[in-house]
Order: C-alpha cells, then structure tokens, then sequence
C-alpha cells in the first residue's frame, strides 16, 4: 500500500489529489492558470483535513514534470521537491502528456471503442500559435516517440501508418483543422485529471522510479518534432 500525494499543475488546469493504495481519497480542483501558486497550498491542507491524513504519512509526492506552462510546472516541481525534502519522502515526476493520453484512453473505453495493438495516442499541448507539444503512446501508453514540440502542418498527419488508429487529445488536439484529419484519426473530446495520475505514480512508487531531487529538472521541449524519428 501506498499513500501519494498527486500534483498537476502544468496547464490551466491544476488538481491536487491524494491517493492510497491506487485509489483516490481526496480531490481538489480549479481552472485558473494565473492562481495556481495561490491554489497548491491551501488545496494540499484541505484534502489533508478531509481524510484525516497528515504529511509524515505520505509514502511519496507525485507530481507532472512537464511539457506545458513554465510557470506551471515550476509551481508544482518547486512544492513536490520542498515537500519532499522536508519529509524525506521521494518524488515521482509524471510526463503531462502521458496523463492526457490516460484520459483518452479510458474515454475510449466508456464510449466503447475498439482500443488494440494498432491504436496510438498523440496527446497534445497547446503551445501557442501552431504550434503544440506533444508525443506518442501505443495502446498500453508505453511512449514510442518522446516528447517535442512541433507546428501543426499537414506533412506531419501523413507520417502516420494508414493502418493505424490515431487519438489525438489535449488541448493542442483542438487547433487541427478538420481537412488535416485521415480517415483513420479522431480527436477526443477528454479532459485530463489529476485522477489520471494515480495509475502512473502508483506503479512508479512500487518500481522505484525516483526523481534524484538535486538534479530533476522540469521537462522543457521547444526542438521541431518529426512522428518518423524516436
């Protein structure tokens, strides 16, 4: 068993989460980018109230290392990495874009849809402009192409496999013009959160999958991403 503190706080959206053994306890959300500093705080006291649960209990501190807002993940790093130096508990750091995938994923499966070996996600990140970041998962939402940032054009939607079942999701996803889309791709309508961290930082913490607290670094990509390089 575990008991992990969840932080997101990469996008516009924030969402602090307690979870014990896989399961989550305690929730707290909002939507305002500008306040998340003022949010993070006060949301981890409020949910250690509500269960009952005090910080010395934590097992670990998960948090979303990035892609997404500067400010954002800064937030959320420095708080995870403060927290976890003054309980000397480990950090966990999730990719944001692997959350946004876990959403889709269990989108596709409420509405039904067929998710096999020939489906892939493409979580995506609004960077402004046309530009996004983004990265590819298969279906068990192992990563196949890392993390990049790139600009919408349409030679990138023709470097997918026509076989293949391509979800885009995110925020990102929604700047893709409908003449872009093969017949062969759909976007999801998903939003991620913070609940989608529990299955990731859960098996992170049983794996010993710890962030070295002196060196971890957020994950900043801006380099142009090309789906046929890894």
């Amino acid at each position: 068993m575990a008991l992990i503190l969840n932080i997101d706080t990469a996008t516009e959206y924030a969402g602090i989460c307690l979870s014990d053994n896989g399961n989550y306890i305690g929730k707290e959300e909002h939507l305002n980018q500008k306040n998340h500093a003022s949010f993070l705080q006060p949301a981890i006291r409020q949910i250690l109230e509500k269960t009952g649960k005090k910080l010395n209990e934590l097992d670990a501190v998960a948090v979303t290392g990035g892609p997404g807002s500067y400010t954002g993940i800064r937030v959320g790093m420095s708080s995870a990495k403060g927290l976890c130096f003054a309980l000397n508990k480990p950090l966990i750091v999730i990719n944001t874009l692997l959350v946004i995938a876990q959403a889709a994923l269990e989108e596709q499966h409420v509405l039904g849809n067929q998710v096999d070996a020939n489906t892939i996600f493409c979580p995506m990140i609004d960077a402004r402009r046309m530009e996004v970041f983004a990265s590819v998962y298969d279906w068990n939402l192992l990563e196949i192409k890392k993390s990049c940032a790139f600009t919408l054009e349409d030679d990138f939607f023709n470097n997918f496999l026509k076989n293949q079942k391509v979800v885009f999701c995110g925020t990102g996803a929604k700047k893709i013009a409908d003449n872009q889309l093969k017949s062969n791709m759909l976007i999801s309508e998903s939003q991620h959160s913070v609940n989608q961290m529990i299955k990731h930082s859960e098996a992170a913490y049983f794996a010993k999958e710890f962030a070295n607290l002196a060196t971890v670094e957020p994950l900043y990509v801006k380099e142009f991403f090309n789906p046929k390089n890894s």
